[in-house]
């Protein structure tokens, strides 16, 4: 009897997943009011300085420092400057009425804030002493022209196009979006609203997975539930591979007589990766489909309990996804953290725990660590990254994945 290969390690198979993937090519220019989620094809480059001009910090007065060298000043008001207004060069012995994010008069070398100043007439009694420089934000000071802003590879938060607008990038150079194909398969799935007939289940994955893909910005085509029939399967996996970059599937990659999705991929392509040594999730495929038509789509076989769709959808495919869109620093950041409980059965497979932030700065791990029970996925703050073998005791420091990285 021909011995099983090793199941492949946690680390091996994203390291096999991410040298297969390859950014998409194509390239549009988006409104940058429209780019948001969207990932960066080219680094952006200042062509303005930020601030464009000297500027006040403050609502105040724009002074020279020399002449309020006393402590105690009175100076005549020469002009009011409002921000988004040009003023005259300030002549000594006066003083400036000015307004935060206004340009700063030739001649003026500090701002004085108003709640050290009080008018008088046409005055102003200036009862402070400021030092050279005092509350302006100086040309170039944020950004100087001819910097990289913003470097290709990076998906585009709010703050980026914030900072995209400030230079006035008007358009965004970003590539397109993924299209992803999706389905499922058992003859056991039902869809909430329909009758539960004896023996059938509600088909949580399918919302499951459309809600990450659509968290990371992915053009989505569902194809429902598809029949535990070897034939229906390569039938879908042909159609959704003619105009996909990637097939997700949910259930049927173990190998059990109704597990027709394995034998399908083969059938219509090839199969790269099968088997992780994780929990949840040891029976995660993953592949390549033919297009009639030439070349491939990418292919992911997730397990169907719930628990390891979500979990391997983390470890696994949100990288993938990522480096596909063209994101350079695809893998999330590791916190390290006090866990506030025991751990002692260890598994041979590296784990993934559902824990969640207690109010005293450590861990709590749910109760039920099955992968069928989702409410520990919303119960839970993230994962902790357990290594094969390894126990827990109360007060050790473990690996912990926050699904603020995770999810988006």
């Amino acid at each position: 009897m021909q011995a099983k290969p090793p199941l492949l390690s946690v680390v091996d198979a994203s390291e096999l997943l991410l040298n297969a993937a390859v950014a998409v090519g194509e390239i549009e220019n988006l409104p940058t009011l429209n780019a948001n989620g969207r990932v960066l094809a080219a680094d952006q480059v200042a062509q303005i300085n930020v601030p464009g001009m000297d500027n006040s910090q403050m609502d105040g007065y724009a002074v020279r420092a020399a002449d309020c060298s006393s402590g105690t000043a009175r100076l005549p008001v020469s002009q009011r400057i409002a921000a988004g207004h040009v003023g005259t060069a300030l002549a000594p012995g006066t003083a400036a009425r000015i307004f935060t994010g206004a340009m700063v008069p030739a001649g003026a070398d500090a701002i004085v804030m108003q709640e050290d100043c009080e008018p008088d007439g046409d005055d102003v009694i200036i009862r402070a002493t400021p030092t050279a420089g005092q509350w302006i934000r100086r040309v170039g000071e944020d950004i100087t022209s001819g910097a990289i802003i913003l470097p290709a590879g990076g998906r585009l938060r709010a703050q980026e196009l914030g900072l995209a607008a400030s230079v006035g990038l008007a358009t965004l150079p970003v590539l397109r979006k993924l299209r992803v194909a999706v389905f499922f398969t058992g003859d056991e799935l039902t869809m909430p609203g329909e009758t539960l007939a004896p023996g059938a289940i509600y088909n949580s994955n399918r919302f499951l997975l459309r809600g990450l893909l659509e968290n990371l910005g992915c053009e989505v085509s569902d194809y429902g539930i598809v029949p535990d029939q070897l034939q229906a399967t390569r039938e879908t996996l042909r159609a959704a591979a003619a105009n996909h970059d990637l097939i997700i599937t949910s259930g049927g990659v173990s190998v059990g007589e109704e597990d027709h999705v394995r034998p399908a991929v083969q059938a219509e392509g090839r199969l790269n990766m099968w088997q992780i040594a994780m929990k949840p999730g040891k029976p995660l495929a993953f592949g390549e489909i033919d297009r009639a038509a030439g070349g491939k789509a990418f292919f992911f076989g997730l397990p169907g309990n719930p628990v390891s769709t979500f979990v391997t959808f983390l470890i696994f495919v949100r990288p993938f996804l990522l480096r596909l869109q063209g994101v350079q620093q695809v893998q999330p950041r590791v916190l390290h953290m006090r866990a506030d409980f025991d751990w002692p059965r260890a598994d041979r497979r590296q784990e993934f725990l559902r824990a969640r932030f207690n109010d005293t700065g450590g861990l709590d791990l749910f109760a039920h660590q099955g992968s069928g029970v989702l409410t520990s996925t919303v119960w839970a703050d993230g994962l902790i990254d357990n290594a094969p073998g390894q126990t827990i005791v109360a007060g050790d420091q473990v690996r912990f994945l926050s699904f603020a990285e995770l999810l988006h």
